[in-house]
């Protein structure tokens, strides 16, 4: 069984709590995306180096359920143990999926191969994993959800299941494969590495139909100021596959690689003393706040530092890391009232980096080209720019506070969405300000012909997600001195746009 490699937490990493999740797509999903618009922005199982074809394997990916999300109650006492526990059921994903993408030719053979040899043996290893949470959670006094076997089973999804994957806008289901030594057609997920992205995965931005929603009305106590953090682009690399959110104290968590902009003390092993003495590259040398994203890569064929390395090359995240042109980092208001100051330490994931098996209920990607934000978002695909114009990658994170929790047991509860048409938050939460992110991308549009992209590029992810658009998602942990977090709401509050 693989495991993750763990180390002894200090006592400071251990009060450091797991952060948040997305909630809904929507609310904060669309609502500021139009904030930013500019119209004049000018390793292994490789099979073809630059081009990549469409899924024709019967099984695409395995789905197991994402038990983190289910578990809503867990003592704060047993949650970086629990956190340790969900990095195992991870890693057990990560490995039964290598072995689904090794053994195409078995499965041609044997229609029960899936089920038998690679299903089976990873619902046991989940019992176990799902028997110690449970341990966990009642050696402190808690209480473990009663369904909690039930989330052992894993499932297997063919193409046309993923999200994404199966279907082009303006087009049909696309089809391709390899040939293995003896000529034999061999099914393939494509990508450079095998794990996508595939020709239905990209879309011609110019023909899809403007879907940006209209933004809240404001109301006469509105906040209508804003506050820009400038803190680069990651020019120096500051990169790790760790994810001291969701899995403190284990290596290569998050099995895919982050930019890191902010604070340069920023892994696994970190605790919020650690944030505190650990640097920024914000201008404002008392934003000590981390944002971090999944790296950007072209799969034209080349590798880059990491293609021998977990979370990288070794994990189906291949081809040349890309740097962001720009990287803007705005809060902004409430529409329906005034904002309270973010809380010290408070940590926030908006976007859900496992939609190819959970569904869309808390993607919150955004897609589009300069020259089309205020018109064209995507969520379950990539867009494919025209000449002159750059990709965007935009992030509205929650925006409403439940008032007392910087985490919450499944990263998600302490913090929420405000509502989509009044912009305003709802049970008992407060409004924040609202972190808005936009990062731009150089990028050679793709192309796509017969079934095929070449030049396609991806986000990073988890090897089983497929590499799908709407995996994207982004991560923050609130740090400041000086008194800052309360001289951003003062700013925003009193309509002023600080910088």
């Amino acid at each position: 069984m693989g495991r993750n490699t763990r180390k002894r937490r200090t006592p400071l990493a251990t009060k450091a709590i797991a952060a948040s999740a997305a909630l809904a797509l929507g609310g904060g999903g669309l609502i500021w995306a139009n904030f930013y618009a500019s119209a004049h922005e000018s390793g292994h199982q490789s099979w073809g180096g630059d081009q990549t074809k469409a899924a024709q394997a019967k099984v695409a990916t395995i789905s197991c359920p994402d038990v983190g999300q289910k578990l809503t109650n867990v003592p704060y006492r047993a949650r970086n143990e629990v956190a340790g526990e969900l990095a195992n059921l991870d890693r057990q994903i990560t490995d039964a999926y290598q072995r689904l993408a090794t053994t195409r030719d078995a499965q041609t053979r044997d229609a029960s191969f899936v089920q038998n040899s690679i299903l089976q043996p990873l619902q046991q290893r989940r019992k176990v994993i799902l028997d110690r949470i449970r341990l966990e959670i009642t050696r402190v006094g808690g209480t473990a959800p009663t369904d909690l076997d039930t989330l052992a089973n894993c499932t297997a999804q063919s193409p046309n299941q993923t999200t994404g994957g199966g279907q082009q806008q303006g087009g049909g289901q696309q089809n391709g494969g390899q040939q293995n030594g003896n000529g034999q057609q061999q099914p393939n997920i494509g990508g450079q590495a095998g794990n996508g992205p595939v020709a239905a995965d990209f879309v011609d931005i110019t023909k899809v139909a403007p879907n940006v929603q209209r933004k809240p009305s404001r109301t006469r106590g509105a906040s209508t100021g804003t506050f820009t953090t400038r803190c680069g682009v990651n020019a120096n690399k500051n990169h790790n596959t760790d994810n001291v959110i969701v899995a403190p104290g284990v290596a290569n968590g998050a099995h895919h690689l982050h930019d890191y902009v902010g604070n340069q003390k920023v892994n696994a092993f970190a605790g919020n003393q650690t944030f505190l003495q650990g640097g920024t590259s914000c201008q404002n040398r008392s934003d000590l706040s981390s944002y971090y994203w999944p790296v950007v890569r072209i799969q034209d064929g080349s590798q880059d530092f990491d293609q021998n390395s977990d979370g990288g090359g070794k994990e189906g995240n291949v081809g040349k890391i890309l740097t962001p042109v720009r990287a803007q980092i705005t809060y902004v208001g409430s529409p329906a009232g005034k904002v309270v100051p973010m809380p010290q330490f408070l940590r926030i994931i908006t976007g859900d980096a496992k939609t190819t098996t959970n569904g869309l209920a808390n993607a919150n990607a955004h897609w589009s080209c300069t020259g089309f934000e205020n018109r064209v978002q995507l969520t379950q695909q990539y867009p494919v720019c025209p000449q002159g114009s750059k990709v965007v990658r935009t992030f509205a994170f929650q925006s409403c506070w439940d008032g007392q929790n910087i985490d919450s047991a499944n990263h998600r509860t302490h913090v929420a969405f405000a509502d989509p048409g009044s912009g305003a938050c709802g049970n008992g939460f407060k409004a924040i300000p609202q972190l808005t992110m936009r990062l731009v991308y150089d990028i050679t549009p793709p192309t796509v012909r017969n079934g095929q992209v070449k030049n396609a590029y991806a986000v990073d992810g988890f090897p089983e997600q497929l590499h799908k658009a709407a995996t994207d998602h982004d991560d923050f942990i609130s740090v400041t001195r000086g008194n800052l977090a309360n001289k951003i709401a003062n700013c925003l509050n009193r309509g002023q746009n600080c910088a």
